[in-house]
């Protein structure tokens, strides 16, 4: 009877095999495994790539992309799309510089309080900005009834035209001495207090996404829209919602890039929302709503911006790096269908 329990109890060679499958299968563990060959493959191509520094520079950029990808994996996973979120970095942070300078009469030159006061004032600036932007393209998408593509398309042109109208074209300088998106040491911590806050956002918002309610109805809504009302969901509310989310993380992310250039700039959010959509779907979201995670777009930007940096320390010219962003876009999607067809 021992041995019979035994036998029972151990795993066949069979189950063994579909055990590691299963985890080999695992949207997550799959982009750890390609994020660690990335890195490998690197260092071996440029033995530089594998330092303090480096990681500094591709965390930096990580953390300017990061929080408006998490905002669009909300969208995404409702089954919609946001590509005003550029046009929103370029015009918070151009209306934050602005407000700055003119409001609060800060120069390029201001140092010590007056920095941390312009840039809370900014922050709340660029939030409200970026939020507002969010709110227009709810309605146009819940009330006036227009499809989310071209919503957004034309809040994304009207938002570059505005940038452009309120800095006439041109960077406005405002305080520049910031050393917290600095890392706090380069040959050993590539860490800044900047990146710490986007971490910390990025936790917040996973944590809603995935433990609250919001989440819930989020993926309620794109993975069945009439679902959704039927179980007493207020779709238009809660879309007007997820968009205002996606502007007001777009906004912040504003900031964040007027930190690392010291001026707002009209052209600062280019190419911006490509590079977000690109790290979702990396990340594993479907376009077509009811799948996603926060923890899948975190690592779908890591890569993207290991790739790019990679790439360039590499030799390759950085003119590649939008025709690199567009080929991960289209291996994920194909990834994806073939995932579904195997299924």
């Amino acid at each position: 009877m021992t041995n019979n329990t035994q036998t029972q109890s151990k795993p066949s060679a069979s189950q063994r095999w579909q055990k590691l499958a299963a985890i080999g299968s695992n949207q997550s563990t799959i982009l750890v495994a390609v994020l660690v060959i990335l890195v490998v493959v690197f260092t071996i191509l440029e033995p530089k790539f594998l330092s303090a520094q480096t990681a500094s520079n591709v965390l930096t950029d990580w953390g300017s992309v990061v929080l408006i990808a998490v905002g669009m994996t909300y969208v995404i996973i409702s089954g919609g799309i946001d590509l005003s979120v550029g046009a929103s970095i370029a015009l918070s942070g151009v209306v934050a510089a602005w407000f700055m300078v003119n409001v609060l009469g800060l120069s390029p030159k201001a140092t010590g309080g007056e920095v941390v006061y312009g840039l809370v004032l900014g922050t709340i600036v660029a939030i409200l900005t970026g939020l507002a932007v969010g709110l227009v393209n709810g309605f146009l998408i819940t009330k006036a009834k227009i499809p989310p593509f071209i919503a957004t398309l034309a809040t994304m042109g009207a938002g570059l035209g505005f940038a452009v109208i309120i800095s006439s074209g041109m960077p406005i300088g405002g305080p520049n001495d910031f050393t917290v998106i600095s890392a706090m040491n380069p040959s050993t911590n590539p860490l800044s207090w900047a990146v710490l806050a986007v971490i910390v956002v990025i936790v917040i918002a996973g944590l809603f996404l995935h433990k609250a309610k919001f989440g819930i109805y989020t993926y309620a809504i794109g993975s069945n829209t009439f679902a959704a009302r039927g179980a007493g969901i207020n779709v238009e509310r809660h879309l007007v919602a997820i968009y205002a989310l996606s502007g007001a993380l777009a906004g912040l992310t504003g900031m964040y890039v007027y930190m690392r250039l010291g001026a707002g700039s009209p052209s600062s959010g280019t190419g911006r929302e490509l590079d977000a959509i690109a790290a979702v779907v990396i990340g594993g979201a479907s376009l077509m709503g009811g799948i996603g995670r926060v923890w899948g777009t975190v690592l779908g930007t890591l890569i993207l911006f290991t790739v790019q940096s990679g790439l360039i320390m590499a030799g390759v010219a950085p003119d590649w790096k939008k025709v690199v962003v567009a080929i991960l876009i289209a291996v994920a999607v194909a990834a994806q269908t073939f995932n579904k067809k195997g299924r």
